[in-house]
């Protein structure tokens, strides 16, 4: 066998890790046995919206995954009402048994039956991984007594005392609720191999950085960024009119603690602001989604600083719109459109009354100019956004662990639409003076949000922001897919048909197959059984759309997670489950709280529908990370040929 210059060297290079004959063997057939395995599932999430507590359960339960495995495992041999309870104890360990422990009147058996139900659950959730795989899963204080405990042992006589001597033990020396809560947690860990983020983890919801904290402590994941993710990384890269944006949605949905609480970001000098400006003026326009419950003044602070915010957005957007022609934007360019004596607004030549125009703070001959005060705030603002610790670690994890799509397991994942002519071709756009459409359109534009974030040339970087901006809220953004954001008509206009937002023609094109076809094939994936799978637009159950669409080949998996759509939708979220027998799509019922599902053991009621069912199972050598080792065994068995014919000699 010959090989070129440029193969030796990355041979010999290969040679380092693998430097004997017998090493090389033996990692080609660790390699082919990976390869003969069952495909590990895989979980989708979408339009998460800071609902943490829901979003928690659901990954604690992988949709049913678990709740399905324990019904695998104990089929009839378990009472309904027992596997309530493991599944309670699965997902809620450490809460669950601060409960036990004070209603069970014979603990040490409950340890004993409880360890042998969990041992079962992890042998059955680990049998389709390599024990390699699963060592490196187990948690490093029960390492070696976890593969005991789940690894067969031929040459042990009798089995049973073997492992019941080893809880035993473990009870006796009073280690059982940590090897229970190591056991929980390694079966919630094994039950999922990898999950998908399909975009919108930020806004409307209490806690997106409590979710981010959590997928950073994930083992395998990747993201998609959606338009609201988009606007917290502007931010957070110092983009004024980004972070005008956040934080005016933050006062309208009552999320300033995610601020505040969450990322440690002063919003004092907004409330100073606001109540010197506004602190007689009128914002009954500019109502805030907190109970009215609470303290009147607290309700009204918040108003105040709801439109402080807003203005200021009008005037960085209209500055924006300005500065870059090609978004071609001018239609949003309305604070100049405003008689504020006949307390009108002209929107598309048409003249529209106003709820509200008492703008202290808009100069008619400038009304785009921030005042010195706003100025200020927002440079108070911005240093507060550039330098929460938090936000920075979350933002870079997002540029490390994210993208605008994925191409995954022949599956196209991305959080909004490819944009589209109404006869179903590739809208382009203008970007930097040349022309993008289709897949080279959402790589420009990634190319210049990473530039906004990490370029350190200072024009280069400012243009980057700016398109990250863009990307929110622009007519061609592929995040967005829609030809305005209609905030100031929705805040400020009674007539509702300026508050149409027309969706771009890819929204009715989605049951086309030609169409859908032609998406897959932009992306590289023009094979049979290859999917689409897109959030962004919730699924309104209550008027009978359907999740699946284009004969399976597009999956829309935004149901509703955010409370603020349920309403529309009727339901509380879908998610996605692909494993080696097929695809099911399951959409959940609202999520009552998790104090509740532990004290009452209550799962979220979940419907599922199966998309597709495999004629054979999938294995890993199906998959991508399958073509990946093909290489690598061909790359070995090159070594190896290698070795035999003395071109590369044995260490």
């Amino acid at each position: 066998m010959t090989f070129d210059e440029r193969e030796l060297e990355y041979l010999r290079l290969l040679a380092r890790e693998f430097p004997t004959i017998a090493a090389a063997s033996t990692e080609i057939i660790n390699l082919q046995s990976i390869m003969n395995l069952p495909k590990g599932t895989e979980h989708f999430l979408t339009d998460i919206h800071g609902e943490y507590e829901q979003f928690n359960h659901v990954l604690k339960n992988g949709s049913g995954s678990v709740r399905r495995k324990i019904d695998e495992e104990f089929g009839n041999t378990m009472s309904r009402k027992d596997k309530k309870s493991l599944a309670t104890l699965i997902y809620y360990p450490k809460e669950k048994l601060e409960i036990i422990q004070q209603e069970e009147d014979n603990i040490e058996d409950w340890y004993k039956i409880t360890l042998h139900r969990l041992v079962q659950m992890t042998k059955r959730v680990a049998s389709k991984y390599t024990r390699s795989k699963v060592r490196r899963a187990l948690p490093r204080d029960f390492a070696y007594v976890i593969e005991e405990l789940i690894t067969e042992k031929e040459e042990v006589q009798d089995k049973e005392e073997y492992y019941n001597s080893i809880i035993n033990t473990i009870i006796e020396i009073g280690r059982a609720q940590e090897l229970i809560i190591a056991l929980s947690n390694l079966v919630q860990r094994l039950v999922i191999d990898h999950l998908h983020i399909v975009g919108d983890i930020f806004d409307r919801g209490p806690g997106p950085h409590i979710i981010m904290d959590t997928l950073m402590n994930y083992h395998s994941l990747d993201i998609q960024w959606g338009n609201h993710d988009i606007i917290w990384m502007g931010a957070a890269a110092g983009h004024w009119a980004s972070i005008a944006t956040v934080v005016r949605m933050s006062t309208r949905y009552g999320t300033m603690d995610a601020l505040e609480e969450g990322y440690g970001i002063n919003m004092i000098p907004l409330v100073s602001f606001a109540m010197n400006v506004y602190g007689e003026n009128d914002c009954s326009a500019f109502t805030v989604n907190i109970s009215r419950d609470r303290e009147p003044v607290e309700y009204e602070m918040n108003t105040r600083m709801h439109k402080a915010m807003f203005i200021i957005q009008q005037k960085l957007e209209g500055q924006m719109i300005k500065k870059h022609p090609e978004f071609e934007m001018d239609s949003r360019l309305l604070l100049d459109k405003i008689d504020f004596d006949k307390k009108t607004v002209t929107i598309n030549g048409t003249e529209y009354p106003i709820k509200d125009c008492d703008f202290p703070t808009v100069d008619r001959n400038d009304p785009y100019k921030l005042t010195e005060d706003e100025f200020l705030l927002m440079k108070r603002l911005d240093h507060a956004f550039r330098h929460s610790e938090k936000l920075q670690r979350h933002v870079r994890f997002l540029h490390v662990k994210g993208s605008l799509y994925k191409v995954f397991n022949s599956n196209l994942l991305y959080h909004g639409c490819v944009p589209m002519n109404e006869d179903g071709s590739f809208r382009s756009m203008v970007v930097d003076g040349n022309s993008y459409s289709g897949r080279a359109l959402y790589d420009i534009l990634e190319s210049f949000a990473r530039k906004g974030y990490y370029s350190k040339d200072p024009a280069e970087r400012m243009k980057g922001q700016d398109y990250t901006w863009y990307l929110w809220t622009g007519p061609n953004s592929p995040v967005f897919g829609k030809d305005k954001m209609a905030t100031f008509e929705r805040y400020l206009v009674e007539d509702a048909s300026t508050h149409k937002e027309v969706k771009n023609p890819y929204y009715s094109l989605r049951d086309n197959r030609a169409v859908i076809d032609s998406i897959l094939e932009e992306f590289g994936l023009g094979e049979e059984g290859s999917h689409i799978i897109n959030g962004h637009v919730p699924v309104e159950l209550k008027k009978g759309e359907s999740p699946i669409m284009c004969d399976g080949r597009l999956l829309i998996i935004d149901g509703g997670f955010s409370k603020a759509y349920q309403s529309k939708t009727g339901i509380a979220g879908y998610t996605l489950v692909s494993n080696s027998h097929g695809l099911r799509i399951v959409a959940h019922e609202p999520f009552e709280s998790t104090h509740m599902a532990i004290i009452n053991e209550t799962d979220i009621v979940s419907d599922e529908v199966i998309v597709e069912t495999n004629l054979k199972r999938t294995k890993v050598a199906d998959t991508d990370t399958g073509k990946e080792l093909k290489k690598q065994i061909s790359q070995l068995q090159k070594l190896l040929k290698a070795y035999e014919e003395g071109i590369i000699v044995e260490k």
